[in-house]
């Protein structure tokens, strides 16, 4: 199985070889997500509204992937240090801890989501007409929680390792699977959005497999099951992991908390046809950032080794190899969603009215996208370098105390209605976004330097 090399060779080589693969792997994993609400939409009479329904569940699945990437993300970068630095064992001890945190927090996530199911959906903005699509679609989705956090949660130590390409096969496998089932239980089997939730878990469950295996039996490091009594030893590295993972972690919960109250907000202000309308624009959202999450996460491992390994030069060219790269994608996307939203928007509904409603929703939204750009390349450099209370303070600056507030202050105080939904979020990229960045290069670069300089001087 084809290993990169980290420690050597072009930075640009190397984040493209790690980059690329897990651009297929997001691309394909997004449509887990994208294929159920493009035949879902397409269900005769109650597309539409089953789109909304279940769109309300999106919240739910971000807390699934905020625990999958508290304890994945979490540990896979102080993993690649611990490689950089050549302590392979600390490094197989810290995968190891990670396995055994995703699949008790899975396990307990599966119960409690599935107790209060109802009551959350209800909290989360459904109304008593999307919550029977709502329900069934979220209760069937948690039956899986395990398979998803575990397929998420571990993908980034068979990347950390170099297998890109293994990474990619990882996340292949249940992508196809879900795409081939989606309309044979939706549409031939009549099962609608139940049985889109159904094909979701079966090919996360697949992929799940694939990734133990893999680990288990191929990689350079191998993963094993902690007993009770190991765990017990292990509880310094548990909290070194949700230390840092909580960053990732606050990022997509703090996404699930913006898409809760724009939801309840939405409702109130224009019912549920701008439920649907925030459901698409949420898609296309997560549809165009997708290669820029691959873009840093590739980058991530080679800025975490080449940091454990003292090589700081390294590390600022991946920095500014990775920034480069999402700034030509960002404002590639940027003008395709100002020029084109109504191509973007047909991919998901042909119904004439939605879309005219999302055509200026979508265009507030994504207003200063292209300041995105600074949010995920500072945030990617604080966290593979191990800056948990930095990673955490811009993951909460931008969505908690920016978009919440403005969320609720534009449409009531402000009177703007759903524009004012829409606003907030451009309004975060360019405050929130600025501030990551700045804060990040008079952080990291001064410490690079004086790292450089005791290694000429010493």
């Amino acid at each position: 199985m084809k290993q990169i090399d980290f420690a050597e060779g072009k930075i640009s080589h190397s984040i493209l070889q790690a980059a690329l693969p897990m651009l297929v792997a997001q691309l394909l994993n997004l449509l887990y997500n994208i294929v159920d609400r493009i035949y879902i939409a397409r269900i005769p009479g109650i597309g539409t509204a089953a789109l909304g329904g279940v769109g309300i569940c999106f919240p739910v699945i971000v807390i699934i992937t905020a625990f999958a990437n508290l304890f994945g993300s979490g540990g896979a970068p102080l993993f690649s240090i611990e490689r950089g630095k050549g302590d392979t064992k600390e490094a197989q001890r810290i995968m190891n801890t990670s396995f055994f945190l995703l699949l008790v927090s899975g396990i307990v996530l599966t119960a409690v989501g599935l107790l209060i199911a109802r009551p959350l959906l209800f909290a989360f903005g459904a109304s008593s007409s999307s919550i029977v699509y709502a329900l069934p679609y979220m209760r069937i989705y948690l039956v899986g929680t395990v398979f998803s956090m575990i397929a998420t949660g571990m993908n980034p130590f068979i990347n950390a390792q170099g297998y890109a390409q293994t990474g990619m096969l990882t996340v292949m496998i249940g992508a196809a699977v879900n795409i081939a089932l989606d309309p044979v239980f939706i549409f031939v089997l009549g099962l609608g959005v139940s049985g889109a939730a159904l094909a979701t878990i079966l090919s996360q469950a697949l992929s799940a497999l694939f990734v133990v295996r893999f680990l288990t039996r191929r990689s350079e490091l191998l993963l094993h099951l902690l007993s009770l009594s190991e765990a017990k030893k292990c509880t310094d590295r548990m909290k070194d992991i949700t230390g840092l993972g909580l960053a990732a972690f606050t990022m997509q919960l703090t996404n699930s908390l913006v898409s809760i109250s724009c939801n309840n907000v939405l409702q109130r202000t224009g019912g549920d046809i701008y439920v649907s309308v925030m459901t698409i624009v949420s898609s296309v959202r997560q549809m165009v950032e997708t290669p820029m999450y691959a873009i840093t996460d590739g980058s991530s491992p080679v800025i975490s080794f080449n940091y454990g390994a003292r090589k700081p030069d390294r590390v600022k060219k991946a920095f500014w190899c990775m920034f480069f790269m999402c700034l030509v994608y960002g404002c590639l996307m940027w003008i395709l969603i100002l020029t084109e939203p109504r191509f973007l928007i047909a991919i998901f509904s042909s119904d004439t009215k939605l879309q005219q409603d999302a055509v200026p929703s979508m265009e507030l939204y994504f207003a200063a996208f292209v300041f995105m750009v600074l949010q995920y390349s500072g945030q990617t450099v604080l966290k593979s370098l191990n800056k948990k209370k930095l990673a955490i303070f811009f993951s909460l600056l931008r969505k908690v105390f920016i978009v919440v507030p403005l969320t609720f202050l534009l449409p009531y105080v402000f009177h703007m209605g759903t524009d004012g939904v829409f606003l907030a979020e451009p309004i975060s990229n360019v405050i929130g976004g600025t501030a990551c960045f700045v804060t990040m290069l008079s952080v990291v670069f001064p410490e690079l330097s004086r790292m450089k300089k005791s290694q000429e001087n010493g």
